[in-house]
């Protein structure tokens, strides 16, 4: 299992409503936040693999909403990858404020497809490479 936590992401004026909660849609934006970190940190660019002919739509999308985040908030992602990649890839998610109180939980699962065909294709050798010693344990 691979866990990463990416931390101080300030919560804007513009992540939220009128009452100053943050909008429910926004918790995609820090859920793609924190996977693209989750990969960088195991020495993959999302950037790369588009280069590389590969994409990763969002497959299946859920979320948990317990208790709200707030204008100038500080929050934490917690990114979890729970299975080593083959054709699909999924990411759990936490998000905690600055006191460390658990806001929400979600999970999406991605699916690889190349680009040129738009067909679903095996997870890149690199990202299954670097993935592997988490799951070897």
């Amino acid at each position: 299992m691979i866990i990463h936590d990416v931390t101080n992401i300030r919560v804007r004026y513009y992540d939220t409503d009128q009452m100053g909660i943050v909008y429910y849609g926004n918790y995609a934006r820090f859920y793609e936040i924190g996977r693209v970190e989750a990969l960088r940190h195991l020495g993959l660019a999302y950037k790369k693999m588009e280069e590389d002919g590969i994409s990763m739509p969002v497959y299946d999308l859920t979320s948990r909403f317990i208790r709200p985040a707030k204008y100038d908030d500080l929050l934490t992602i917690r990114v979890t990858i729970p299975q080593l990649p083959k054709t699909r890839l999924m990411f759990d998610y936490e998000i905690f404020n600055q006191e460390g109180q658990l806001l929400n939980t979600g999970q999406t699962t991605l699916v690889f497809v190349r680009t040129e065909t738009g067909r679903p294709c095996a997870a890149p050798t690199d990202l299954v490479e670097a993935a592997k010693p988490f799951f070897d344990q």
